[in-house]
């Protein structure tokens, strides 16, 4: 198989496409042949070797997000059979031509899906759909969404929507009519967001998926403190007494987001790239810039 490795932590040009022997899946796993993999600020970090705590062994694989076929079966596995499009996360390996995953954590891949589209969703539904949970966002809520026009500021913005919150977000100005098609009330991030919120009205609950000054100006806006939530910024959320809302992995809340974005309720825009430009890739994503999902096109 054809894999992206790193050799030493760096920029995006350490990256680089090596020929790995093919992996094989054991008991109870299912080996998937890569159609699109997702790229994301963790690869991103990793890849600097900014995360402490996960093992590196050079030269390294990448990537958490795949959506492809099944294309061979472990011992004991039942309900999937080869040809199977399905999608799910991995553990630093997804940025490649095969993975080798546990049976029990993929999901259908409808048929209104495509692969690139698919593979966007993975984290981002995960983690949007986790954090609003843990945060309880329902109807009659204001939610202030830092980085709205990111990934899983996206998610986040649909699904409160469609729980009934109204949803102020934050972004450039280039963004805004982005922000505006997904059912949101764009601000520009900044120096002027606190007065600019407050002339919209109050917010009840607010989730950082920018850092910086995100959760001061929650906290200013007199949100309470235990309705604002950082999926980015565990440093500023125990300075100011507020959450960190990572909710884990959950193959059952991705499959409900991806059946509503297969019912069209969910959207994704995805910026691609074909695998052989995945130091770009990478490179798109450090930029903190754009909207959407960055999404490697492995193979059709």
């Amino acid at each position: 198989m054809r894999a992206a490795v790193f050799d030493r932590f760096g920029p995006p040009d350490v990256l680089r496409l090596a020929d790995l022997p093919d992996p094989e899946p054991g008991p109870g796993q299912v080996r998937v042949r890569v159609r699109a993999a997702g790229v994301q600020p963790f690869d991103v970090a990793v890849r600097h070797g900014r995360i402490a705590p996960v093992p590196v062994r050079f030269p390294q694989q990448v990537g958490q997000e795949y959506a492809g076929v099944v294309d061979r079966l472990g011992e004991g596995v039942t309900g999937l059979s080869p040809g199977d499009a399905v999608l799910g996360s991995t553990m630093l390996n997804g940025q490649a031509t095969h993975v080798v995953v546990a049976a029990d954590t993929v999901v259908a891949k409808p048929p209104e899906l495509d692969f690139p589209v698919a593979a966007a969703l993975v984290a981002a539904a995960q983690t949007a759909s986790g954090a609003l949970r843990e945060l309880g966002v329902g109807a009659g809520d204001v939610l202030l969404m830092h980085a709205a026009a990111g990934s899983v500021g996206t998610v986040a913005t649909q699904l409160a929507r469609l729980a009934g919150a109204t949803v102020i977000g934050t972004a450039s100005p280039a963004n805004h009519a982005y922000l505006r098609q997904l059912g949101a009330i764009p601000v520009t991030y900044g120096d002027g967001l606190v007065q600019a919120v407050r002339a919209i009205g109050a917010v009840s609950v607010a989730l950082d998926a920018a850092g910086g000054e995100a959760i001061a100006q929650s906290v200013a806006l007199g949100v309470p403190r235990e309705r604002i939530g950082t999926i980015v910024d565990d440093a500023a959320a125990a300075e100011h007494g507020t959450r960190v809302v990572r909710a884990g992995r959950s193959p059952a809340r991705l499959a409900e987001v991806v059946a509503l974005a297969a019912r069209g309720l969910v959207t994704m825009p995805v910026r691609a790239y074909p695998l052989t430009a995945v130091a770009e890739a990478h490179a798109a994503v450090e930029s903190r810039h754009g909207r959407g999902k960055v999404v490697l096109v492995v193979d059709g």
